[in-house]
């Protein structure tokens, strides 16, 4: 973990095309993520592109109440990066996303994500930064490893 946020890779057997069908379809994320167990497109989007709004159904730490988070896309280079904030339009709390980088046989995903420098999500992360840091990180690996296992079957 990293400043006011963190990261995790793990290697893929499956081509970088084949691994951004995965993190760039919000539609699936419920099939990996552990605490975000829906998603959909909404205000006209249909697929990744800057700009395009989603929004995702979750349950933080998988447990308690649930909300729904609503997302912009702020970076998709396709087969290399797909990044989306997570708050209202022009004040994102967070920002998710997932690096491509090619490597021998498959390639190497990377899963970061990173809370927006603002005064109170400094203090927050003072305060809840290496316990919310360390779910990040479980949750980061279990996604992850659940990507691994569709695009390598």
């Amino acid at each position: 973990m990293t400043g006011l946020g963190g990261e995790v890779d793990l290697f893929m057997r499956a081509a970088p095309e084949k691994v951004w069908d995965l993190v760039s379809d919000v539609t699936r994320i419920g099939e990996f993520s552990p605490e975000t167990f829906e998603a959909e497109w909404t205000h006209g989007a249909t697929g990744p592109a800057v700009g395009a709004r989603f929004k995702g159904h979750v349950k933080r730490n998988g447990v308690g109440p649930t909300y729904w988070a609503p997302c912009t896309v702020t970076t998709c280079v396709e087969n290399e990066v797909f990044e989306f904030a997570v708050g209202l339009d022009g004040n994102p709390l967070n920002t998710w996303g997932y690096r491509l980088t090619p490597e021998g046989d498959g390639t190497r995903v990377t899963e970061y994500f990173r809370l927006t420098p603002k005064w109170y999500l400094r203090g927050y992360w003072l305060v809840l930064g290496s316990l919310r840091g360390r779910t990040n990180e479980r949750g980061m690996r279990t996604t992850l490893a659940r990507m691994k296992e569709v695009v390598e079957s």
